[in-house]
């Protein structure tokens, strides 16, 4: 590795976290923007697939996640009211250890966030980055009250689907999701070990996942989402609480628990999906990463793991490259395969399970019953899930053959 570069990073949502400790741990000086007083997770629960916590074991990180988290062993969906399997994942078809882990977004941001914070890595809070100014050296973020950084040799965008770095790109779904953070029902039948989800056709659906540790509370939690139509949402929550729990309960029986701890549906979190892709994601001095270079909906549960993987990407190209341009070449080379494999598998599965007729959602009920129990099938699917498709780990040395750990990254520094 080279010289220590000056690096600017715009966001600390996941990725952006990541990536300063990655570059901070190579002997680089980052700098954080953060448009918060206080960084601060946005939603509730995810998964962290097999693919995140590889980056997160290279970060010395993963144990709160496996410790605060819930073990998930499979993905279960039911159609209503054929009672047919319309999704079945089973993470052990690739073998005893392998699991998905449910958390609160809070977690993984508080895990990542308190690491930078105990590094000493710069945070400047109360930015909000608006604009990007490369110039022959280096570059510039421009902010909301027209003043602008100082200037670094290197700037990445993580500032999200909605980044004002990009150019416009891809279209918003027509679906989003309403989500709650909620008590964990115990003694009530809900797999603790499970995401689990109910659906008629693909218009309507409800689902349950177990996110371990709550942060706001200290107890076990449950993430609670519930699909509709984005041009749908202020029409659901004008109706008022009960016809929605009337429509929940039709489709779900079951999640009376969950349903009386929602006094209100205005006090759910809307996510609003796009699918985009930025065509050219760097440049000589400029880099995106996570889903401000791309974003999906969520069906495959990879949005915050696609976001660490870009991380370790940076890294990566960081510690074979001196030049900035080559490195942020190599980044592009590295995470692009990848990601246009699961943008194309998104295409694929989002419509089965979000949208608005019916021949797809029967063609899956059928599919999927008949293969689920299938080892090809299985393997297969459970490989999707995890984030294994295309092998991503593999050129960064994160797939177990060479282990990118903290310390392995602190030694290369000279």
């Amino acid at each position: 590795m080279g010289a220590a570069h000056d690096i600017a990073i715009a966001g600390c949502g996941p990725g952006g976290l990541a990536a300063a400790l990655f570059l901070h741990r190579l002997g680089h000086r980052v700098t954080l923007f953060e448009r918060f007083e206080e960084p601060q997770p946005v939603g509730s629960g995810l998964l962290i697939q097999p693919s995140g916590q590889a980056v997160l074991e290279a970060l010395s990180l993963a144990a709160p996640i496996r410790e605060k988290g819930a073990r998930i062993d499979f993905l279960k969906g039911v159609s209503v009211p054929s009672g047919k399997r319309a999704l079945d994942v089973r993470y052990g078809a690739l073998g005893d250890d392998a699991c998905a882990y449910g958390v609160h977004r809070a977690l993984l941001f508080d895990t990542l966030y308190d690491a930078v914070r105990a590094a000493g890595i710069a945070i400047e809070t109360g930015r909000t980055v608006t604009a990007v100014e490369i110039e022959a050296c280096g570059g510039r973020f421009g902010f909301a009250d027209s003043t602008s950084s100082a200037r670094f040799d290197c700037l990445i965008d993580a500032l999200g689907a909605r980044t004002p770095l990009a150019p416009p790109s891809g279209h918003d779904l027509a679906y989003g999701a309403l989500w709650a953070t909620l008590d964990w029902p115990n003694g009530t039948g809900f797999l603790d070990d499970a995401l689990d989800q109910r659906y008629r056709r693909a218009h309507e659906m409800v689902g349950v996942m177990p996110i371990g540790v709550s942060p706001a509370t200290g107890t076990d939690g449950a993430a609670f989402f519930w699909s509709v139509r984005a041009d749908a949402v202020e029409a659901l929550h004008a109706r008022g609480v009960d016809p929605w729990r009337d429509e929940v309960l039709a489709l779900w029986p079951e999640t009376v628990p969950l349903l009386d701890q929602i006094a209100d549906t205005r006090g759910m979190v809307f996510a609003h999906y796009a699918h985009r892709t930025v065509r050219r994601p760097v440049s000589a001095r400029f880099a995106h990463l996570g889903d401000a270079w791309h974003s999906t909906s969520p069906q495959l549960g990879q949005g915050a793991n696609m976001a660490l993987l870009d991380a370790a990407g940076l890294a990566s190209a960081f510690q074979q490259h001196s030049d900035i341009a080559d490195t942020l070449a190599h980044y592009a080379w590295l995470r692009t395969n990848h990601i246009q494999i699961y943008q194309a598998l998104s295409r694929v599965f989002t419509p089965l399970y979000q949208a608005g007729d019916g021949i797809r959602p029967f063609v899956r009920d059928q599919l999927v019953h008949w293969f689920a129990g299938l080892w090809p099938a299985r393997t297969l699917v459970a490989a999707i899930v995890s984030g294994g498709i295309g092998w991503p780990l593999r050129p960064m040395a994160l797939d177990g053959e060479q282990t990118f750990t903290a310390e392995r990254v602190t030694a290369s520094v000279p």
